[in-house]
């Protein structure tokens, strides 16, 4: 195994070859697509909500951190991370660090080694930043050890620093920024500046690049599914490229042309998602706003799809109603057969059956959506 020599960006090669501006195309088109999909649902928090805990899950999983889609939606309800096991939290805990992230990227304009570092102190909750003690080495899962990252804290800020000027200083390098982002993907991996979360961090950084460079307004292009269906070829290509280290251009296109397809699938995902959340929204208003009458509110809506799980006190809050109000809304939804009441311990809780099975359908969604909405 040869010691692989991070280059400092940009790349000497030039990687816009025939195959991936190819590829490039038809991802960049996916993507447009996603962004004007993305602009019919009225209001941005119910996408940023659902999708956002969804790339928590998948993200997590990559790690091995598995949490069930019961006591994800159920945590997901609380204002603060309490009483929940131990990798509900933490996939909780990545969800907030996407919306601190997105929040921070759409005000700055700038996506900055400050800003990494937050996301990371968020995803593991400690504040020691870029790694200062020796010793880091990545392995397989046979123990081998098959990459050592940077060990200096020095060669990591120097590291770091150039990526950061890559980043944000679009003079250094003229690549369609869906290429930028598939390779400041590999560069931070390979810098691996954090004791831990590096992988997560990675990820949450392709996101919140998308928004920067103006690709996509919100934070909703999630290729952590793409990547645990693909695992093994992630982590293939990822370290092939340092295997072979010198001269290799051909690898690095193999790399970015991974990450471009999974740019082109994950966006056609989450087309179809948000068609079937949209279809899905427009068939019970259509059933609410009647049975309601003046009572209806968007706010009732919107409540519903926020969040597949929803509860009494959370009724309560957003439709500034009385308890007993909020409860006989959510009674009667139930008894509309849009909702389903589930109790769990002592709490109550009211289930958008329809929706989660968009979000559990494994991207099956025409099909769900026509037989959702003929049955409802």
């Amino acid at each position: 195994m040869s010691k692989y020599i991070i280059p400092h960006l940009p790349l000497s090669y030039d990687l816009e070859t025939k195959t991936i501006l190819k590829q490039v195309n038809k991802s960049n088109q996916k993507l447009a697509e996603l962004k004007g999909v993305a602009r019919t649902i009225p209001n941005e928090n119910i996408l940023i909500s659902s999708l956002t805990l969804q790339e928590a899950k998948d993200s997590s999983a990559v790690e091995n951190i598995v949490t069930t889609q019961d006591d994800l939606y159920k945590a997901g309800l609380e204002d603060k991370i309490t009483n929940i096991n131990a990798a509900t939290k933490e996939v909780l805990r990545y969800r907030e660090a996407i919306t601190e992230g997105f929040s921070y990227v759409r005000n700055k304009h700038v996506l900055t080694n400050n800003a990494i570092k937050d996301i990371q102190q968020s995803l593991v909750n400690n504040n020691e930043g870029f790694r200062k003690v020796p010793g880091t080495k990545l392995k397989d899962s046979n123990g081998n050890v098959i990459y050592t990252p940077p060990q200096d804290i020095n060669d990591i800020d120097t590291y770091m620093n150039n990526l950061e000027l890559f980043i944000n200083d679009d003079s250094l390098c003229d690549f369609d920024p869906l290429i930028k982002m598939a390779i400041i993907h590999h560069q931070f991996e390979s810098i691996h500046p954090f004791g831990d979360g590096n992988g997560r961090t990675g990820r949450i950084m392709n996101i919140l690049y998308l928004v920067y460079t103006g690709l996509l307004d919100l934070p909703i292009l999630y290729l952590s599914r793409y990547i645990t269906h693909h695992k093994g070829e992630y982590y293939h290509l990822l370290q092939a490229v340092r295997d072979k280290n010198t001269d290799n251009a051909k690898e690095w296109e193999d790399w970015i042309l991974f990450m471009l397809k999974g740019v082109e699938k994950t966006s056609e995902y989450t087309i179809n998602l948000i068609k079937g959340v949209s279809e899905l929204m427009s068939t019970y208003k259509s059933k609410l706003r009647p049975a309601f009458g003046r009572k209806y509110k968007h706010e009732l809506l919107n409540n519903l799809f926020f969040h597949p799980y929803t509860k009494i006190d959370k009724m309560q809050k957003d439709l500034q109603v009385s308890r007993n109000t909020a409860t006989k809304y959510l009674d009667d939804i139930v008894k509309m057969g849009l909702l389903e009441k589930v109790k769990k311990g002592k709490e109550n809780y009211y289930v958008n059956v329809n929706l989660m099975s968009l979000f559990v359908s494994q991207g099956e969604y025409n099909n769900v959506v026509d037989t959702i909405v003929t049955t409802i």
